[in-house]
């Protein structure tokens, strides 16, 4: 639309790059397709934004959201509840491992994470540990976009604009076996290294100022860096030895995305909090949750006891009236069987990409997979700046939406292609992402 530069102000975008064009414009959705203005089709290779898990199209989803605006549009949970908020609280405990059965909402993912912080920072105090504030995160890890959730995240080209941030954010090291600086020829030995560095941040640190660890599942940014065999356990060990609490960031890991309702269960650990968002909904309404354990509950039970925290319209109720009808489609189609049926299928699919040149990496796990470029496999070596901004930004990202495939051609760490399609995608979809990249990602290789 030509009126879309004029005022409009989009995220994460350089706007300038249309200055001289119209911004793409998707006005509809069906399955796991997406149309233009113009009419032109695209694969949605990202579920949106790691969003649509249910698919695009849901007219039950849209009627849930209908039904529940006629009936009660709005009221906050600032000392009432909806009937919609408590019964999907409810269904959120029935899946959750451990018991993490108290679940706080928001409206998206940083919120969730903001919240996450906080509730750790005032469960110490009122434990009678007020030094223990500090949060470790991994390096180029992304955790959100408020000040809280920003000085979490490990990505400086995100942050420097908005410094100085909340202090207390702890960085280190990530799960990318591909280029690890330690024990490369050992998942196990990396995944005990890596977990061991964060009992050594905190040893440096000082145990009684760190009050969370913060950790995906799979981690996003970097390009999707599965958990190495062992490493959540152990942190869990580290945590349990500095009484430090384990939150599991899964904004983008629950819900389906790797072939469980949350990551924590998929790789076998107990986290203390978890953070969710995105997919709980299907992307039909906004909402995130913390959702945290008995335990950091407790203190905020006495008489007198309030978590002095809320926002607006954290559990709204069309919100929670479409995560209750997403779910119901999850249970009805079996949505996170299909994609523990189909998993080993996408993976193989993409690993044909392997023949390519430029493609060094292929790693993920349930439908949340990235592709590694390099611009030799042999030693490894990656994309200096320049390079990186003329393949990904100058090249591949218009290149891939226009061959018909909407997927994340991101440099926040090396270069990667990322993928996450909506959970109903099968073999057909997997063929249509393989054939695209493998077309595009030839042309990026002849002209660099």
């Amino acid at each position: 639309m030509a009126n879309a530069t004029d005022h409009l102000w989009m995220h994460f975008t350089r706007m300038a790059s249309y200055s001289a064009g119209e911004v793409p414009t998707i006005v509809r959705g069906e399955g796991a397709y997406v149309w233009d203005s113009q009419g032109r089709r695209y694969l949605d290779g990202l579920a949106g934004l790691f969003v649509v898990n249910a698919g695009h199209g849901r007219t039950e989803l849209a009627d849930a959201a209908a039904k529940q605006a006629a009936e009660l549009a709005y009221f906050p949970l600032w000392s009432y509840a909806h009937p919609k908020a408590v019964e999907l609280a409810e269904k959120i405990s029935t899946l959750t491992p451990g018991d993490l059965n108290r679940v706080f909402f928001t409206t998206g993912g940083s919120e969730a994470v903001e919240a996450a912080w906080k509730l750790a920072r005032a469960y110490f105090k009122r434990t009678g540990r007020p030094t223990k504030h500090k949060v470790v995160s991994r390096y180029i890890a992304y955790h959100g976009t408020s000040m809280g959730a920003l000085s979490i995240t490990g990505l400086p080209g995100i942050k420097s604009d908005f410094e100085p941030l909340v202090p207390g954010g702890i960085k280190v090291p990530n799960t990318n076996f591909y280029r690890a600086p330690e024990h490369g020829d050992s998942p196990e030995a990396f995944g005990r290294w890596a977990a061991d560095e964060i009992g050594r941040a905190i040893e440096r640190e000082g145990p009684d100022t760190v009050a969370a660890v913060f950790l995906e599942p799979v981690q996003n940014s970097g390009g999707c860096f599965p958990p190495p065999p062992g490493y959540f356990e152990r942190v869990r060990e580290i945590c349990d030895a500095y009484d430090v609490l384990l939150v599991s960031d899964e904004v983008i890991c629950s819900w389906g995305r790797l072939g469980e309702y949350f990551g924590a269960v998929r790789y076998g650990y107990q986290p203390d909090i978890i953070t969710t968002a995105k997919g709980i909904t299907s992307g039909y309404a906004p909402l995130g949750a913390m959702i945290a354990s008995d335990r950091l509950m407790e203190p905020f039970l006495t008489e007198t006891g309030m978590f002095a925290h809320g926002v607006t319209f954290g559990g709204h109720p069309v919100s929670c009236a479409v995560a209750l009808a997403n779910l119901e489609v999850f249970a009805r189609e079996d949505l996170v069987g299909h994609v523990r049926a189909n998993e080993a299928a996408f993976r193989a699919t993409l690993e044909k990409l392997t023949d390519l040149p430029i493609v060094g990496d292929v790693r993920g796990d349930g439908y949340f997979y990235g592709i590694e470029l390099v611009k030799d496999k042999t030693t490894r070596a990656t994309f200096d700046e320049a390079e990186s901004e003329r393949l990904l930004r100058g090249f591949l990202s218009t290149a891939l939406f226009q061959a018909g495939l909407y997927c994340r051609a991101d440099d926040r760490g090396d270069p990667v292609v990322q993928l996450a399609p909506p959970l109903i995608a099968d073999q057909q979809q997997f063929d249509e992402i393989e054939q695209i990249l493998r077309a595009v990602l030839t042309e990026a290789w002849q002209r660099l």
